[in-house]
């Protein structure tokens, strides 16, 4: 029996093209003419994040009774596609806050979806802490830990790479409630930011992405109340983390993708402006061939990134396409982005144009929120459950 034909309609709709439209605006006025500045001087752009929350551009997916928008994964990508054609350091700097959110919309109580997401909606910066000195992908080697104590947990461990952590209002925390337990013995805590006994790091110096606040945060002997258990249940932590990335990776792809495509549209214009043996180099077939590869993988991986996002709007488990859309979609903006700079010639190698940025900026989605080779390691997983 032939498998049955599926009408996939690839238009979006009027509300849709509105809501791109505007992240485009945005992208143009408030992002692009400042994202050099913010680079250079490493400034964290509280500003511009607060505007575009402003416009409902950050919340799409909280739900309209906190404050949000009430859409969906598909309509969040296509804006967030927008926020990292504009920087992709901006687009980081501006999702840390979702990342954290993600696991109280999945997991939350509704208590906690009230305060913490209400927080969110009114323009509140929240971190997700799970990476760890020792424990990057490899998540069951964290160490900290929360010990319960009458009515409160006491938290100790020190977390690593944390965005926007010196802007947080509050942070997820993964820790072990049951150290024996292994994974299935993690629990997600809501950490108010200003509790007794939370240190900050420095910030960090990255190669790239430079706007974007990183740190380390270290909880010593800090007092959660017992209403801050995500979910109000011990040991789910790791599964509502996981649920998180499978969230928060088509969001970091549709990042990836823009910071590609607004590599690509720098290396066009350039492309056509510059003369080279009596005509501008896009005429030369070395350069047009080298634009219609960066076309093809563009396109290739928003689709992926589409398709990731429509089967987490459908309710189905996306772990396998959200892992295509990471690692493609990351793959092709390091290499889209290092064309655009060779297509500059010296140029491109000077931070006077912006493709050094965003080179520099594309590498980063490479290596967190599972790096390519974690996502090659997922997909390889999937694929053989269905041996």
């Amino acid at each position: 029996m032939p498998p049955a034909i599926v009408m996939v309609n690839f238009e979006l709709s009027d509300e849709q093209l509105m809501l791109q439209e505007l992240a485009r605006d945005f992208a143009n006025d408030e992002i692009k003419p400042n994202a050099g500045s913010w680079d250079k001087e490493s400034v964290f752009p509280r500003d511009a994040i607060a505007k575009a929350n402003d416009l409902g551009l950050l919340t799409l997916k909280i739900p309209e009774k906190y404050g949000g928008g009430g859409m969906g994964s598909f309509e969040e990508v296509i804006v967030l596609e927008e926020l990292g054609c504009g920087d992709p350091g901006f687009a980081t700097a501006a999702g840390s806050t979702m990342l954290a959110s993600y696991p109280i919309i999945t997991g939350g109580t509704e208590e906690q979806k009230e305060k913490y997401l209400r927080k969110v909606t009114d323009g509140k910066i929240a971190a997700y802490c799970v990476t760890e000195p020792g424990a990057g992908s490899d998540v069951q080697a964290i160490k900290t830990e929360a010990v319960k104590e009458g009515d409160e947990y006491i938290i100790n461990g020190q977390k690593m790479w944390i965005t926007g952590a010196g802007y947080a209002d509050w942070f997820f925390v993964l820790a072990y409630t049951n150290k024996e337990a292994g994974y299935k013995g993690m629990s997600g805590f809501i950490v108010d930011s200003d509790l007794e006994g939370i240190e900050l790091g420095k910030k960090e110096e990255n190669m790239g992405q430079r706007c974007s606040d990183t740190r380390s945060v270290t909880f010593n002997n800090v007092r959660v109340p017992i209403n801050n258990l995500v979910g109000g249940k011990e040991n789910d932590g790791w599964i509502n983390a996981m649920k998180a990335f499978d969230l928060s990776r088509p969001s970091i792809s549709a990042h990836a993708v823009g910071n590609a495509r607004g590599a690509m549209e720098e290396a066009i214009n350039y492309a056509s402006e510059r003369n080279a043996f009596n005509k501008p180099i896009i005429r030369h077939q070395a350069i047009s061939f080298m634009l219609a590869d960066m076309a093809t993988k563009i396109e290739a991986a928003r689709m992926l990134v589409w398709k990731a996002a429509l089967k987490a709007d459908s309710g189905g488990r996306n772990t396998l396409d959200a892992a295509h859309a990471k690692r493609f979609a990351a793959d092709i903006a390091m290499e889209v982005t290092t064309d655009a700079v060779q297509i500059f010639g010296g140029y491109g190698y000077s931070e006077e144009y912006p493709v050094a940025r965003k080179m520099r900026g594309a590498k980063v989605v490479q290596i967190f929120e599972g790096s390519s080779q974690i996502q090659r390691l997922i997909i390889s997983r999937e694929m053989l459950q269905d041996l």
